[in-house]
C-alpha cells in the first residue's frame, strides 16, 4: 500500500503539538482567535484535557481559512507572487511584470512542474494550508468529546463549526482542481494509507454533507447577535447554509455538469474517472441549488439576523457608503455571512498592498468599466465616450455622478473625488503620473483600483475578507431560479433586490431591448454582469468565466482608456487648488477619450487559449507517488 503522501501526513504531525505562538493578537471581531494557551507546548492529551486549549486549537484552524488579499511574503500568502485571481478575468489586468500572473499565466509559461517548483501558481494543492486546516478540524472532531470541562452543547456547536471549516477549505481546492481525495478521519503518521482521488460528484457531495450536518446541529446558532460582537468570524448555521448554495452553484455549472468534458487534451484519465466532470448533464444539480437557496431564504425570513447594508439616503454618496460597508466594514455588518481574518498580518500589510497596487498589479479594464450601468440602471453606451463627452459625471460637473455608485467604489475614474481634489486620470494628470501611453503603473489602463484600497487612508488597518456576502446569495438564487425552474421573473426579482440597494431601477425595465423576461440566455448574461459589478475583486468573475467555460471571454483582447485634456491645457496637471473637497471649481472639464488595446503586457491565450487553463495541474511529485491522484487534462 502506498503512502498517502509524505507532506499530506507529516505536515499535520505538528497539529498534535500546539504552541501559544500559533495565534497572534488580532483586532476587532477576532477575539476568539486570541484564546491560545498562555505558554509552552501541549500534546494532544493536554489540548483536549482542557476546554480553553481545545477551543484555541479550533480557533487556530480558523486562522488557516482562505484570505483573498495579498499581504505578506510567504508560501501561502504570496499567491501568484502578489497576484489576485481576478486579474486573470476580463475585469482586471496586471501590469506588474514580476508577479506570477505575468510570469506564468499571461506568458503562457505555466506547466505542471511549477506546482512543485514555484510559489507563484494560482492556487497550490500543497502550500495553501488547506489540508492543515482540514486535518486539524478532523482531529478536533475526533477528540472534542474527551474535553472534561466543556458541556455537550458546546461540543456539538464547535464540531459543527469544524465541519464548515472542512467544507470551506475543500471548496477552495475544488474550484481549482475538481475531484479530490476525501479525508474522513485524521490519519496518523505511522500507518500507510491509500486515498485516491474521488470523483467530482463525490467531492461535491462530501462538502454538502459536511455543511448539512453542521446546519442540522441544534446548538449552532443561525446568527451571532449583537452581544457576540467579539465572536464575529465564527461560523453559523446561516454561513453553513449559504456556503452550501455557493458550492452547489459551482457544482451545477457546465464546467463539471455538461454533456462534454471541458478539455479533450491528454491525459484523459481524470475525464474517464469522472474526476473533472459528471459524465453527462444532470439537471438535478441545479434543482438542488435552487432548493438550498430557497431553504436559506425561508430560514432568513423566519429568523432574521442578516440583511443587505442599506443606504441612509438616495444620493450617490449614500449608496456608495452602503456598498462600502457591505464588503469592507466588518463592525456592525449585517450582510457578511462568512468573514475571514488572519493573524500575523504584521505592520507590513499596508506597505505590501500599496507596493503591489503601485506596480500596477490590479488595474481595471475598459470592459469592466462598461459593465456598470448608469445611475438609473440603464446600460452604459459608447456614445458617452464621444469627443467632449463625460462617461462619469453630468455635464462635466464633478459633483453629479451619473453611473452605478458601485463603479466609483470599485475603480477610481477621471474626475472622482480624491482627497482634496478631483482625480486627474488624464495623460499627465496627478493620478496618472505613469502615462497611459506607456501603459505602466497604477493607472496603466486609464483607471485605478479603489476597492479595498481607496486612497491611502487605510494605513494600519487590517481588513477582513468577505468570503461570502448576502448579496452573492441573492445572485446565486437568481441564477438557480433561471437554470432550475426557468423562472425568469423570479430570477429578475432576486437581482433587483441587490440593484435596489444602490438605487438602480429594475433589470427588465432598464433593458427593454434585451427581452429579459423571455430570453434565458440574455438574462444569464445580465446576471453574470451583475455579479461582476456587485462582487468585483471578491473572487467571483474569474470563476464565473471558468464554470461557464467562457473561452470567448478568455480569448478576447482587453482595453484601457486614454484620456486627454481637451481644453487647451495640454497633458499637464491642473495648477489650481481647492479647499473644498466636495467642490472643484474651474477644474478641467472637457476631455477626449481614446480606447486602446492592452499590448505592453498581453495574455498569450488571447491568441492561443486552451480549455485546460480552467483547472490547475496537480504537483507531478504527488501524482507520481501512486496513491491514486490523477493529473488534470492538458497537464
Amino acid at each position: 500500500m502506498k503512502h498517502l503522501t509524505k507532506w499530506f501526513i507529516t505536515a499535520f504531525a505538528g497539529i498534535a503539538i500546539f504552541s501559544a505562538s500559533c495565534v497572534d493578537e488580532i483586532k476587532f471581531g477576532d477575539s476568539f482567535l486570541e484564546k491560545a494557551p498562555s505558554s509552552g507546548e501541549l500534546n494532544k492529551d493536554s489540548i483536549f484535557g482542557k476546554a480553553e486549549y481545545a477551543r484555541a486549537f479550533l480557533w487556530d484552524a480558523y486562522n488557516k481559512l482562505y484570505f483573498g488579499l495579498p499581504y505578506y511574503w510567504d508560501s501561502w500568502n504570496k499567491g501568484m507572487n502578489t497576484g489576485m485571481f481576478e486579474t486573470m478575468s476580463d475585469c482586471w489586468h496586471s501590469h506588474n511584470s514580476w508577479d506570477g500572473v505575468n510570469r506564468l499565466y499571461y506568458s503562457g509559461a505555466y506547466k505542471a512542474s511549477d506546482e512543485d517548483d514555484s510559489n507563484e501558481t494560482r492556487f497550490s494543492y500543497t502550500k495553501d494550508r488547506c489540508w492543515e486546516a482540514i486535518r486539524q478540524s478532523l482531529t478536533f472532531i475526533e477528540n472534542v468529546n474527551l474535553v472534561p470541562d466543556m458541556d455537550d452543547e458546546e461540543k456539538a456547536r464547535l464540531t459543527a463549526e469544524a465541519k464548515v471549516v472542512i467544507a470551506s477549505r475543500y471548496f477552495d481546492l475544488f474550484r481549482h482542481f475538481g475531484g479530490l481525495p476525501l479525508l474522513e478521519k485524521a490519519y496518523d503518521v505511522q500507518a500507510e494509507y491509500e486515498l485516491p482521488r474521488a470523483t467530482a460528484e463525490a467531492t461535491a457531495e462530501f462538502m454538502i454533507r459536511m455543511l448539512d450536518e453542521a446546519a442540522d446541529t441544534p446548538s449552532l446558532p443561525w446568527s451571532l447577535g449583537a452581544d457576540d460582537v467579539n465572536w464575529q468570524g465564527r461560523f453559523t448555521k446561516a454561513a453553513a447554509m449559504a456556503l452550501k448554495c455557493k458550492v452547489l452553484l459551482f457544482a451545477a455549472s457546465p464546467l463539471f455538469n455538461d454533456n462534454e468534458p471541458y478539455c479533450t487534451e491528454s491525459p484523459q484519465e481524470a475525464v474517464t474517472n469522472h474526476q473533472v466532470w459528471y459524465g453527462g448533464y444532470k439537471s438535478d444539480w441545479w434543482t438542488r441549488c435552487w432548493n438550498a437557496c430557497n431553504a436559506f431564504f425561508t430560514e432568513l425570513e423566519t429568523s432574521g439576523g442578516y440583511s443587505l447594508m442599506e443606504a441612509s439616503g438616495t444620493t450617490s454618496a449614500a449608496y456608495r457608503d452602503a456598498f462600502n460597508k457591505a464588503y469592507f466594514i466588518r463592525q456592525n455588518n449585517t450582510e457578511v455571512l462568512i468573514s475571514t481574518r488572519v493573524s500575523g498580518q504584521h505592520g507590513s500589510w499596508w506597505f505590501q498592498w500599496t507596493d503591489f497596487v503601485g506596480n500596477g498589479g490590479y488595474t481595471p479594464t475598459l470592459e469592466y468599466m462598461k459593465m456598470f450601468p448608469m445611475s438609473d440602471g440603464t446600460p452604459f453606451t459608447d456614445a458617452l465616450l464621444a469627443d467632449g463627452g463625460d462617461p462619469f459625471f453630468t455635464d462635466n460637473d464633478y459633483n453629479k455622478p451619473v453611473r452605478d455608485p458601485r463603479l466609483y467604489e470599485t475603480m477610481l475614474v477621471n474626475g472622482a473625488s480624491y482627497g482634496d481634489h478631483a482625480a486627474e486620470l488624464w495623460t499627465g494628470g496627478r493620478e496618472n503620473e505613469n502615462s497611459t501611453s506607456t501603459e505602466t503603473g497604477t493607472t496603466a489602463t486609464g483607471f485605478r483600483l479603489y476597492k479595498f484600497y481607496k486612497e491611502g487612508s487605510l494605513s494600519g488597518i487590517y481588513p477582513h475578507w468577505p468570503y461570502l456576502r448576502l448579496a452573492e446569495v441573492y445572485l446565486i438564487y437568481a441564477e438557480a431560479c433561471l437554470k432550475a425552474k426557468n423562472d425568469l421573473a423570479g430570477a429578475i426579482k432576486q437581482v433587483n433586490t441587490v440593484r435596489s440597494r444602490v438605487g438602480l431601477g429594475g433589470l427588465a425595465e432598464c433593458n427593454p431591448g434585451k427581452n429579459l423576461t423571455g430570453d434565458a440566455d440574455a438574462l444569464l448574461e445580465e446576471i453574470l454582469r451583475e455579479r461582476a459589478c456587485e462582487l468585483g475583486l471578491e473572487d467571483v468573475r474569474l470563476f464565473d468565466m471558468i464554470r461557464y467555460k467562457r473561452a470567448d471571454l478568455f480569448r478576447a483582447p482587453l482595453h484601457g482608456l486614454m484620456i486627454y485634456r481637451n481644453d487647451g491645457g495640454g497633458n499637464t496637471p491642473w495648477s489650481g487648488t481647492s479647499g473644498n473637497s466636495a467642490s472643484f471649481p474651474n477644474k478641467p472639464s472637457d476631455f477626449k477619450y481614446e480606447p486602446f488595446t492592452i499590448r505592453s503586457i498581453a495574455r498569450s491565450w488571447w491568441s492561443n487559449f486552451s480549455p485546460k487553463w480552467y483547472l490547475q495541474a496537480f504537483p507531478p511529485s504527488e501524482v507520481n507517488k501512486g496513491y491514486g491522484l490523477t493529473q488534470n487534462p492538458g497537464w
